[in-house]
């Protein structure tokens, strides 16, 4: 295949500024899919985009496309996520491609993952193409937008191409744009086999279908692949290319080509996101360098319901990592809940969506244990301990010294919101390092905050301050000393380790009083008394009790002498003082999301 004819790229933006809409038109327009048969976010295919009406996992297709100058080009387009959260799916797809059409939001403007997203392009020296999105909305200010993509990401004004994705204004100008501006794949037929593992997912009727993109060389159905991180070798099963949303077979891939194979892979977790792959007989010189892993940001304990639902956790683990590599786990036990998983994410909302894949694709029964960050702590011996998980903390006599990771937080807002941003950032321990003013009516505010403030309801709070037309991005900066403590709660005297958390200890007590009233509201009454308390060692921080159930004991008693009743009465407390020294509280599963919101 004429290697001067594909163009590779990805569409970036912040969330919710039309990338996925912008995907479906040009697929309309190249023909992948017929305008009678055309659904909604096509390659948004989870039941949970869908719902969510956000790209959580990037994908990938080839169109054909008949360019203005006559010619036939391949474009192979990837599709990508705008949370924050799932940044590592950006990175990965940018490191398959050689150009990027960043999409802006007439109405919004720029945002902080718009800025981030850009200079992960910068990084992967890729072509930009900015395209000004949602023109056909009536209360967008056009010139303002302008002058923000032009000053803040220094563009000139004649490159920005504005569009509407809802209606196609201006789509065959940004393939034309693509064309024109973006370079073919580098690299030759004639050099060895060297190709890039950029994606993976797991297919009912194929198996592991690992998607790669050639750098060097060919592949045909013949070749013995080598994986060069793992060193594990395959042989071929299937060969293709993802076209029009339908997987294609193909005899061959060549150079500068995306597509797909299958093999005799036997477990899932042998593959590797960002492996080199060669050729056994002619192999490459050199592996590239492969992705930077992501570091998990946020960890919480995942368990089944069913104890002997485990094997099917740990299998669906396995394969939702093959499409999710940002995913970690490892096994845990937990006194409460038996045998489980310690499970890392990189924000909250990364870890709602595991969740509920988990068990929509899997149809498993989970229980998540509240999510901490990973704190560090000096020993009496000088020794460093990562602790992400309350049962990993010393005791108070062996912490020399203990560390929490700080991010370094930007955010865009309305000017007039200032004020109660700065405020309430302040209020979560944030302090404050810049601002600068992007336009009339936005500024970037840059506070050095706790990930562990942040990783819950910061998001949502902001929303909420800004009237929606606030936005954030966060990175890992440093760890930095504090006081950390341990709060544990106590049902009926017992520690439920579900519900521990480390935490800074002058938020300990304002965060012990919430989570017992409202364990109190959550947990059912039963037929003892529950004392629920909240303590840190030895010391109660917070109390609360839940009633016992009244069970009308006399009912059968018509008449006679008080003493009669007396003696039930009297009988009743042995059995409930029995029942409150053996009885197991029941905790209903709505309990642990619920704490998780506090």
């Amino acid at each position: 295949m004429d290697k001067s004819l594909i163009r590779n790229f990805s569409i970036i933006a912040h969330i919710d500024h039309g990338k996925s809409t912008l995907a479906d038109r040009i697929l309309e327009i190249t023909g992948a899919v017929d305008k009678r048969h055309k659904g909604s976010q096509l390659l948004d295919d989870m039941d949970l985009e869908q719902e969510r009406g956000i790209t959580i996992k990037a994908s990938m297709v080839r169109l054909d496309y008949r360019a203005l100058d006559g010619k036939d080009y391949v474009l192979n387009l990837i599709d990508t996520p705008g949370h924050v959260d799932f940044t590592y799916e950006v990175s990965k797809s940018l490191a398959a491609c050689e150009g990027a059409v960043l999409v802006v939001d007439a109405g919004q403007g720029i945002e902080a993952q718009t800025v981030a997203n850009y200079y992960l392009a910068i990084e992967n020296n890729l072509e930009i193409i900015p395209v000004l999105n949602k023109i056909d909305l009536t209360s967008v200010d056009i010139p303002r937008v302008k002058k923000q993509i032009t000053t803040v990401l220094g563009f000139k004004e004649e490159d920005i191409i504005p569009a509407s994705a809802k209606d196609g204004t201006g789509v065959v100008d940004i393939l034309e744009r693509i064309i024109r501006t973006i370079p073919p794949p580098y690299g030759l037929d004639s050099n060895p086999l060297k190709a890039l593992v950029f994606d993976c997912r797991f297919d009912a009727y194929k198996g592991v279908v690992v998607f790669v993109k050639l750098v060097d060389g060919y592949i045909n159905p013949n070749t013995q692949l080598k994986m060069m991180h793992s060193g594990d070798i395959y042989k071929i099963e299937e060969l293709g290319v993802f076209k029009n949303l339908k997987y294609e077979e193909v005899n061959n891939l060549t150079c500068g080509e995306v597509g797909y194979f299958t093999a005799n892979i036997r477990q899932a977790r042998d593959i590797i996101i960002g492996d080199t792959i060669t050729d056994v007989k002619n192999p490459c010189a050199q592996a590239f360098a492969g992705y930077r892993q992501p570091k998990p940001l946020v960890f919480c304990g995942i368990y089944p319901v069913n104890p002997g639902d485990f094997p099917e956790l740990r299998d669906a683990m396995d394969k939702l990592k093959l499409s999710d590599a940002s995913f970690v786990f490892e096994p845990e036990n937990s006194q409460s809940f038996g045998s489980g998983f310690r499970c890392g994410f990189l924000g909250l909302l990364h870890m709602e969506i595991v969740q509920e894949r988990l068990e929509r694709e899997y149809g498993l029964n989970l229980i998540l244990t509240v999510p901490n960050v990973v704190y560090r702590v000096i020993n009496s011996k000088g020794e460093i301990i990562e602790v992400d998980t309350p049962a990993k903390l010393p005791q108070g006599m062996d912490i020399k010294e203990a560390l929490e990771p700080f991010v370094s937080l930007l955010m865009i807002i309305p000017v007039d919101s200032i004020e109660l941003v700065c405020d309430f950032t302040k209020s979560r321990r944030g302090v404050f390092v810049s601002n600068e003013y992007l336009s009339e009516d936005r500024v970037k505010l840059v506070f050095n905050i706790p990930l562990s403030e942040i990783i819950v309801d910061f998001y949502d709070r902001i929303k909420s301050l800004t009237k929606g037309y606030g936005s954030l991005d966060y990175e890992f900066k440093d760890y930095l000393p504090t006081k950390l403590v341990k709060l544990d709660i106590l049902l009926n005297g017992q520690a439920c380790d579900a519900f521990s958390s480390l935490m800074c200890k002058e938020r300990a007590y304002s965060r012990a009083h919430a989570l017992v009233s409202k364990l109190k509201d959550l947990i059912p009454r039963q037929l003892f008394e529950v004392a629920i308390q909240a303590a840190i060692g030895s010391q109660i921080l917070a109390s609360e009790k839940v009633r016992s159930v009244g069970k009308h004991v006399t009912a059968k008693c018509y008449g006679g002498d008080i003493t009669r009743k007396r003696k039930l009465w009297d009988e009743q407390k042995k059995g409930k003082k029995r029942l409150k020294q053996f009885g197991k509280v029941e905790i209903p599963q709505e309990a642990f999301l619920e704490v998780l919101k506090i």
